[in-house]
This record gives C-alpha cells, sequence and structure tokens, in this order.
C-alpha cells in the first residue's frame, strides 16, 4: 500500500473515526473535488506534540490535491510546531510536506521505516 498503512474494514474505520472525533484537540477536514470528497486531513495532539495525517483517493494522486489542501489546512492550524510521519517509500507525500514548508526532524527519531518532518 503506497501510504504505508492498511486499509481498515468499514466497521473499524468508524470505530476509529469515532475515537478520533471524540477528542477535543482534533481539527479536522475534507477535501473536495467537482463535488466529491477527495479525502480528509486531521491534525491532534499526542504525547505532547501536535501532529497532523491526511489520506488523499488514488484517483487523485498527481494533481496538487494533497497540496493544497495541506497549506488551507495550515492556515487554519496554526499552531507549531507540527509533525508528520511517513513511510520513507512515499515519496509523493514527502514531497508534499516539503512544498508546505515542512522538514525533516532529527530531534525525532520515528521507526526505520518512517521519516519525521516537522514544521516550525
Amino acid at each position: 500500500e503506497m501510504a504505508g498503512f492498511p486499509a481498515r474494514d468499514h466497521d473499524a474505520f468508524m470505530a476509529h473515526w469515532d475515537r478520533l472525533l471524540s477528542n477535543p484537540e482534533l481539527v479536522t477536514m475534507s477535501v473536495t473535488v467537482d463535488d466529491r470528497v477527495a479525502g480528509h486531513i486531521g491534525s491532534w495532539v499526542q504525547d505532547g506534540q501536535r501532529l497532523i495525517g491526511y489520506w488523499i483517493g488514488q484517483r487523485y494522486w498527481g494533481r496538487g490535491v494533497a497540496t493544497q489542501m495541506l497549506k488551507l489546512f495550515l492556515e487554519h492550524v496554526t499552531e507549531r510546531p507540527i509533525h508528520a510521519f511517513v513511510v520513507k517509500h512515499n515519496v509523493a507525500s514527502v514531497r508534499v510536506l516539503q512544498k508546505c514548508g515542512f522538514r525533516p526532524d532529527e530531534e525525532t527519531a520515528g521507526e526505520a521505516d518512517e521519516f519525521v518532518f516537522v514544521r516550525e
């Protein structure tokens, strides 16, 4: 899987989404393209760090959707620093983060198969 995270079945996804939405520090939004939901983005605090995560449907890859979504989201969520974990093989997501002002975070070591990026 390109994102590096296995897809959940519907019930597991809904349970996960309910847990996320019950967090008062969560900020989330969906992105639409041509009146269709193309993906979603969210930010939350975990272990004292503000994190960000996003998902874009494969049919919208390579069209600048993730970059535009992240740029708009960062105007709304202004708390810094903000961190993102990305699997190393997801070159497209690494590039999205870089285009939006994130840099590799040398102080926060991720798993061997992932990078940690930060935007100050």
